[in-house]
């Protein structure tokens, strides 16, 4: 019962982890960014429900992540099932993930995106190579190659990782919307 329950899922957290190609994207699309953690300026633990809609189809994962000054951890959940974790040091990214999961969810790709969308503007331009850029007003962020908007982000809430935030990823067609959980006293 299992398996075959992981079959019919492998799918589905395909698309859950931001796996918004069938196939490698070309060399350029991807930044290669791995920021410091201590760059995000803050120590938080949160918890997060990720949607993600491409093609007609919507997917959800849970997330916990953690980021101190010296590492970042993410424990990725489906179907209260472990499928993906990284751990994140400064230098070294390490990851485990499902069986089932496709080989195009690449931990590399999930840690660029949650840095773009969480890291300071400041952190990510100083980390940009040439072509790229981030521009960021008020609640709204936008990340350029050769002044083509490739991503756009927008948030509801102050600091980033409260209330939602919607990534929409022009290039792959995708939009990623995450819900963190109200922090519990």
């Amino acid at each position: 019962m299992r398996a075959g329950l992981m079959r019919r899922c492998a799918p589905l957290l395909a698309g859950l982890l931001l796996a918004a190609c069938a196939t490698t994207p070309p060399p350029q699309a991807r930044l290669g960014l791995k920021l410091a953690p201590a760059a995000l300026g803050a120590s938080i633990s949160v918890q997060q429900h990720l949607q993600v809609e491409r093609n007609g189809r919507t997917d959800d994962l849970d997330v916990a992540l953690q980021v101190e000054p010296d590492a970042i951890d993410v424990v990725g959940l489906a179907f209260s099932q472990r499928v993906l974790t990284m751990h994140y040091d400064g230098k070294e990214l390490t990851s485990w993930r499902h069986m089932m999961l496709p080989s195009q969810v690449r931990a590399e790709d999930v840690l660029e995106d949650m840095q773009l969308t969480l890291w300071p503007a400041e952190a990510i331009a100083a980390a940009l190579p040439p072509g790229w850029r981030v521009a960021e007003q008020g609640a709204h962020r936008t990340l350029f190659l050769d002044d083509q908007p490739i991503m756009q982000i927008s948030y509801s809430g102050t600091p980033r990782w409260s209330g939602t935030v919607v990534l929409d990823n022009l290039r792959y067609r995708y939009k990623l919307t995450i819900q963190f959980a109200a922090p519990t006293d």
